[in-house]
């Protein structure tokens, strides 16, 4: 009588996805994550346990099937594995990258509790770029329906809504204030975590779905929704996210040589200051920076001041590095590139020299008290603990709020008292057939929470329209 077959040993850590060495990627804006090979992908997907009922994707906001786009790498039918994942994700190639899998899919991962989840983001990354190798694959469109939808705001969520009702058969007018539709992918994701050929790839994959874009149309400025409405769209969609900076309302702050993170990024990335004089978009870096924040905005600062010529980048954050709410792979890429750290540390006020440009902040030491609303422990002054630190650029990336604009120019647009707007579960408005999602609506979150919303009005407003 033969032995029965013992299963293969499922291998514990995850394939390591290749990175540029940090000493040379200080010094340019190419991107880290190098991306799996076609073996490495194989490997990874190997993993996988494929199982009956899959807890991953019940983290995923836009419920790709995981299994099976994993299933069909291990069998190497990658254009199958693309092909299973754009049915759910217009924008896999972005996602792969700068989705936080982390604290979502990989998190239910059945493996991850006896070793490393799946790599599921990297994998997603893998199919993707081999899908801009190889070239789209275009799903053919359902009849036209006669309908009309305008989507304000070209970014995660506006892009996800757009392909969606696209693939329903809906005509769709993506209208985007800048110059360039993908939002805060393209202005506030730098150049070696995001590449913008990639935002723009996917950019372009939901314009071959037949979705027209018009840049440099602010709404509330050269339009608004109710002439939107009267000029013939059926419904709207607003997901003009939260752009609008914050600051910390402190003495001084008004110098020379201090940026929000917002215009920092802006002029790095979709002005291309990095690549002065090329692109006519200078912008003043000092010896000594420091970036005021403990988020992925503020990690993508500093890891931008680095690599335009900052001798010293110290992030200053008031809470210590277990509660930052960045991604743990961006801050240790940051602490690979040499970055600093000031933990339990706050500004206070900001000194300026001679000619009006910041030379020094005063911070007050910290610690931690109480959970505070959102179930972090509260920072409190340590009374007495005052010092003093050289700097000579500043960067504050404390987060964003939503723009007004859209709010203050339609008549009967519930907000809060935040400035974001009221919808129902469906996405929908006080507004009939206007529809809203991502950080228009929860204030500053992740590229795939503001996507999922994006897909979940898409939805709605299919429903409401086959209904008029």
């Amino acid at each position: 009588m033969s032995e029965p077959k013992s299963k293969p040993k499922i291998q514990k850590e995850a394939v390591p996805m290749p990175k540029q060495d940090p000493k040379e990627r200080i010094h340019n804006f190419n991107e880290v994550a190098l991306g799996y090979t076609e073996e490495q992908a194989v490997r990874e997907a190997e993993r996988c346990l494929q199982c009956p009922k899959p807890q991953c994707v019940k983290g995923c906001p836009v419920e790709i099937d995981i299994p099976a786009f994993i299933k069909f790498i291990r069998e190497r039918k990658f254009q199958e594995a693309i092909r299973k994942i754009r049915e759910k994700n217009s924008l896999p190639a972005i996602c792969g990258r700068v989705c936080p899998q982390e604290t979502q899919c990989q998190q239910h991962c059945v493996i991850g509790k006896a070793g490393d989840p799946v790599a599921i983001g990297r994998l997603e990354r893998f199919v993707a770029d081999w899908e801009l190798q190889k070239g789209f694959e275009i799903p053919e469109r359902p009849p036209p329906t006669g309908k009309k939808v305008a989507v304000i705001g070209g970014g995660p969520a506006g892009l996800t809504a757009a392909a969606d009702l696209a693939k329903l058969g809906h005509e769709v007018v993506i209208f985007e204030a800048l110059h360039l539709a993908g939002g805060v992918l393209m202005y506030g994701i730098p150049e070696f975590r995001l590449p913008k050929r990639i935002v723009q790839a996917e950019v372009d994959y939901v314009k071959k779905l037949g979705v027209e874009v018009r840049t440099n149309r602010l709404i509330g400025r050269t339009h608004t929704i109710p002439e939107l409405l009267k000029e013939g769209f059926d419904a709207v969609f607003i997901g003009t996210g939260a752009g609008l900076p914050r600051f910390l309302g402190l003495p001084g702050e008004n110098l020379g040589g201090i940026y929000t993170a917002n215009e920092f990024l802006i002029r790095v990335n979709l002005m291309k200051s990095y690549a002065f004089p090329e692109y006519d978009t200078p912008i003043k870096i000092g010896k000594k920076v420091t970036v005021i924040g403990g988020g992925n905005v503020a990690m993508d600062a500093a890891r931008s001041a680095l690599r335009l010529g900052a001798e010293q980048v110290c992030i200053v954050y008031r809470r210590s590095r277990k509660e930052m709410p960045a991604r743990q792979e961006e801050i240790e890429n940051a602490e690979e590139e040499g970055i600093l750290c000031k933990f339990l540390a706050n500004p206070k006020r900001f000194i300026g020299d001679e000619n009006g440009w910041v030379k020094a902040m005063e911070c007050i030491c910290m610690e931690l008290g109480p959970p505070d609303e959102s179930g972090r422990r509260r920072p409190v002054p340590i009374e007495g603990s005052e010092f003093t630190m050289e700097t000579d650029t500043v960067i504050i990336a404390i987060g964003r709020t939503p723009n007004p604009i859209i709010q203050r120019t339609t008549q009967g647009l519930e907000v809060t008292r935040w400035g974001t707007i009221v919808i129902d579960e469906d996405g929908k408005t006080s507004l009939e057939g206007v529809y809203a999602g991502g950080d228009i609506v929860t204030g500053e979150a992740t590229v795939i929470s503001a996507m999922g919303a994006g897909k979940k009005a898409a939805k709605a407003i299919h429903q409401y329209l086959m209904k008029a």
